[in-house]
């Protein structure tokens, strides 16, 4: 058996789940796993189980029979070639009669079936790793509540003692508490599921340090995996302002040079008005720049993306097949927000420096079902994004093409560190754009408004319009017909 001062954590075995619990489980520790039928408590045991080949494992399976146990390890692939099984089930063949399941009592413990059963097995198998599936089973055999705690006491510390890390499995029920076994454990891990989601969580962790969640939870035919929620105060490095010019000579003088690296900028403006061909001229600098970005859209298709911007001579296909810019479409409940936002990290963390997010309004759709409120999210994504130093390019579609203004109908203008607006005007019965910089943190800018266009050979960005007034009020007007 290996010891305990030869390994510092008991992996679980599943992807990101050790990421949660800072490493894995404590060795020689007894943690409660806890949830309803369904949550996934059995995949989780034998991912722990299985984790490493290493380990000797023991199954005492209290619940379901070992034959069922097998089947469900193979439909999700974990090896249980090298598992042991104690099957102390209804219909296992453990122990017949009678007496099957009469529960020692406190002076009959030397002499109760299922103790001697377990203690024979240890002494046989001596595990690094049991699983007790599930320990309220023997909530219903015990005499009375405190027979029922001092014997799951006695258990825990009894395996603790022969040196083997415990998961105990709990059907967490209002209907049957289960708070007095999370006061017997080191560690309580909480799976939930709903209509919508699977989580997981860690509300005790004694002697190490887990990550908040809830954190989603999926389950596939490799088995489980976790994706641990977005915290922004868990990363930092070290960066410095910059700025990336978006190569348009009329946008970049409005911004005093371009946009300031490292932040977050706001591309703000109805439908149809430039915001996304804009981040796309930004990115297009930063490929030339020989950097890397990607563009997460949840509003249009990569193949529609890349049609329009050829059409106005930015290069998107070239960039896309060097890798210099990625996009990526992401639909309606496709992945949990949980997926997304690790899907982002792995992205930043193998280099990129431009994140965009297109648009505001399609991530909130996006994520509705998944996450309780996704625009919280996406100030994690934020936060997240200057704390790293990767600059960050949202756009927001405001509905109101004409009438009052408003730089963001989510209320996250906040996040911005600059907002550039887009704005449909009418002159002499002509639809026209303008652009002008709402918010700049870094550096002053030019407050005027100027007129935009979207043409044949790319992005036209023309000299101030003094004369031009009213544009936020919601009633546009010309000074003079100049």
């Amino acid at each position: 058996m290996t010891t305990a001062t030869e390994r510092d954590r008991c992996s679980t075995g599943i992807p990101n789940a050790d990421r949660v619990l800072d490493g894995g489980l404590l060795p020689e520790s007894a943690t409660l796993l806890r949830g309803v039928p369904g949550a996934g408590k059995t995949i989780f045991g034998l991912h722990a189980l299985t984790a490493d080949p290493a380990d000797t494992g023991l199954y005492i399976n209290l619940g379901e029979p070992t034959a069922y146990l097998r089947e469900t390890a193979a439909r999700f692939d974990r090896p249980t070639d090298g598992l042991e099984f104690l099957d102390l089930s209804p219909s296992g063949d453990a122990f017949h009669g009678d007496s099957a399941y009469d529960l020692f009592y406190a002076d009959e413990v030397e002499r109760s079936p299922i103790t001697e059963s377990i203690r024979e097995r240890v002494d046989r198998v001596d595990p690094d790793r049991v699983l007790v599936d599930p320990i309220t089973e023997l909530r219903y055999l015990a005499p009375d509540e405190r027979q029922f705690r001092t014997q799951v006491l006695g258990l825990v510390d009894f395996l603790k003692s022969r040196g083997a890390t415990v998961v105990l499995t709990s059907q967490a029920a209002s209907s049957v508490p289960d708070d007095d076994l999370q006061f017997l454990v080191d560690a309580v891990i909480t799976l939930d599921v709903d209509d919508h989601r699977r989580t997981l969580s860690v509300p005790k962790f004694r002697g190490s340090a887990a990550r908040r969640g809830p954190h989603t939870v999926t389950i596939d035919d490799a088995g489980m995996h976790v994706w641990p929620r977005l915290d922004p105060e868990r990363h930092h490095r070290d960066w410095s302002l910059g700025e990336l010019n978006s190569g348009v000579e009329g946008l970049d003088a409005l911004l005093d040079g371009g946009i300031t690296t490292g932040a977050l900028t706001f591309l703000s403006g109805p439908t149809g008005v430039g915001k996304t061909t804009t981040a796309l001229q930004f990115m297009t600098q930063a490929a030339r720049r020989g950097e890397e970005s990607v563009l997460y859209s949840f509003e249009e298709s990569p193949q529609t993306m890349v049609a329009r911007a050829e059409s106005i001579g930015i290069p998107l296909r070239r960039l896309r097949e060097a890798g210099t810019v990625v996009i990526e479409s992401i639909g309606p409940n496709e992945m949990t927000v949980d997926e997304f936002t690790a899907r982002l990290q792995r992205r930043v963390e193998a280099g990129v420096t431009l994140v965009a997010i297109d648009g505001v309004a399609g991530f909130e759709r996006a994520f509705t079902e998944d996450a309780a409120d996704p625009i919280d999210a996406l100030v994690a994504v934020a936060r997240y994004l200057r704390n790293v130093g990767v600059t960050g390019l949202f756009t927001n579609e405001v509905h109101r093409i004409t009438g009052d203004f408003y730089a963001t109908e989510q209320r996250v203008s906040h996040l911005a560190d600059d907002i550039v607006v887009f704005r449909h005007v009418e002159y002499r019965g002509e639809l026209q754009k303008v652009v002008g910089v709402l918010k700049r943190r870094t550096s002053a800018v030019d407050t005027g408004l100027r007129l935009f266009e979207i043409t044949d050979d790319g992005l036209v960005v023309g000299e101030p319009r003094p004369e031009l007034r009213g544009i936020l009020t919601g009633t546009p007007d010309w000074d003079n017909d100049g």
